[in-house]
């Protein structure tokens, strides 16, 4: 009998000895199946979030050409980091997941270095997530209420999102799951509904030449080729956050075959709905210089008003909100087990606090309220400047992009040291593994390239600077001096020799 027809019961025991024989003691509650575990990257990716808050600098970016033909590319691309992550996934199914292979494969540093990369890059994603569902909310109530979205309103509206989304978190991974399967046909349902009401409601649609190779340079740069990869940060941007499927792998059943294709359905999932969305915004763009600099400021809420009227634009944007918020509410699911794991092992301030798990839901209470009170924390800036949402969002790129790459890059450096689990690349994990290590190291260095330049200037300006080196600065100098202090209390457990030993360990314990 394979695994994938086992009983749920000899299917929990499998998973339960599996992660013994990683080091661990089981505390948290396996009720999310491989559909909820493919949901929570899913709701994560968010074509309804990524795709419509960065529309606009996509308009600036090459324009449609650059956005179609990138999601293209970028998706491909990706495909091929999510298949080797898959397969490093599928041998290590912890809530620690990218750091704890890295200390499996490289070492402690490795595994410390990449754990503070990921969890700040959660941080920043539920920072970046949670503020463009709180912009979106903002353009609804400026159509609804005739509402001045200004920055103090908008930081308000966002930390009530927070605190919707630590409740949400509270009650366990039972509802965390549910609401991710909601989420999945919200996303899925809310694209086809946009794309139709786009494609019957407009008299006037843009034409087949215009949406596929018309190019746009608001950027202030002069160099074709360096704007057409700034264009590609749209999908790349949208494309994170699919490692929550292995943050989530404790509480998944048959953890070792649905985490990796968990990764893997999601992408697949977004790359198709992501396409047919950008075509749906794109033909039905009714003035394009209008649309870039809409009062709402949300470019997607003007195409739906210029296309649909009022009343159809806000019925749209309340779809597009609606999946923001599941998609803030996940990455937050993902973030706390992170900050549970991370704390297991003894590497963040006050772990004894944060690595607490609640008897009766089996959440881990404390490690919520940090990840929401953390992301309010890094997005207060925008109180005082307007380029502090993209340091947000440079935050979460910087540094989960990277800690995708490392246990990746070390399955292949080290290969005597990994042994393949129940999903596999076989023969074709190197090449594969290869591709996606340099495809990472791309477009990280691409991410901290200035994206505009004032014009007539030869180079940036304060407000035009992008800030994501300087996150990444902060991050590695945060990780460096932390382990000097608590380096030493980090302890990434030991393999045990087999399950039945764990299990000794675990009743003497």
């Amino acid at each position: 009998m394979t695994d994938a027809n086992r009983p749920l019961r000899d299917v929990h025991v499998h998973d339960d000895d599996l992660l013994r024989d990683l080091g661990y003691k089981p505390v948290l509650t396996r009720r999310m199946s491989l559909f909820g575990n493919a949901a929570i990257s899913f709701s994560v990716i968010s074509v309804l979030s990524g795709c419509m808050t960065l529309y606009g600098f996509g308009l600036a970016t090459g324009g449609p050409s650059v956005m179609l033909w990138g999601w293209i590319t970028v998706g491909c691309m990706v495909l091929f980091v999510g298949a080797a992550l898959a397969e490093v996934t599928s041998t290590y199914p912890t809530s620690g997941a990218l750091y704890f292979m890295a200390d499996r494969l490289g070492g402690k540093r490795w595994g410390w270095y990449t754990g503070w990369l990921n969890l700040l890059g959660l941080l920043g994603a539920i920072a970046g997530i949670d503020y463009g569902a709180a912009l979106f909310t903002g353009a609804l109530f400026n159509l609804q209420f005739d509402f001045a979205p200004t920055p103090q309103k908008i930081i308000l509206i966002f930390i009530g999102i927070l605190l919707l989304h630590a409740l949400l978190n509270l009650f366990g991974v039972r509802l965390v799951s549910l609401l991710n399967t909601v989420s999945v046909w919200w996303h899925l349902g809310g694209v086809a509904v946009i794309v139709a009401a786009l494609t019957i409601v407009p008299s006037h649609h843009q034409s087949a030449h215009f949406v596929f190779t018309e190019y746009v340079n608001d950027t202030g740069w002069s160099s074709h080729g360096y704007v057409v990869m700034l264009g590609l940060l749209l999908a790349q941007y949208t494309f994170c956050g699919y490692d929550a499927s292995a943050h989530l792998s404790e509480e998944t059943t048959n953890a070792s075959l649905a985490a990796p294709r968990g990764i893997m359905r999601a992408i697949i999932w977004s790359w198709a709905a992501g396409f047919v969305l950008l075509l749906g915004l794109t033909f039905a763009i009714q003035d394009y210089a209008g649309t870039q600099n809409s009062a709402t400021g949300v470019p997607p809420a003007q195409i739906f008003l210029d296309a649909l009227g009022e009343g159809g634009a806000k019925a749209l944007l309340l779809v597009v909100i609606v999946a923001q918020l599941f998609c803030g509410n996940a990455e937050v699911a993902a973030c706390s087990r992170m900050v549970f794991a991370f704390s297991r092992d003894g590497a963040l301030p006050g772990s004894h606090l944060w690595r607490r798990v609640d008897g009766r839901t089996g959440t881990p209470r404390a490690a919520v309220w940090l990840s929401v009170a953390v992301a309010a924390v890094l997005a207060l800036p925008s109180l005082y400047s307007p380029t502090a949402y993209g340091a947000v969002v440079a935050i979460n790129v910087v540094g989960i992009t990277p800690a995708y790459a490392i246990p990746i890059y070390l399955r292949l450096r080290h290969r005597d040291r990994f042994t393949p689990g129940l999903w596999n690349l076989g023969r074709w994990g190197v090449p594969i593994g290869t591709v996606a290590v340099v495809w990472v190291v791309f477009v990280t260095v691409l991410f901290c390239l200035p994206q505009t330049r004032p014009p007539g200037k030869s180079w940036v300006s304060v407000d035009t600077f992008n800030y994501a080196p300087v996150a990444l600065l902060v991050i590695l100098v945060l990780a460096a001096a932390w382990w000097r202090v608590a380096g030493r209390s980090y302890d990434v457990p030991a393999v045990a020799a087999n399950a039945e030993m764990a299990k000794i360990q675990e009743e003497i314990i």
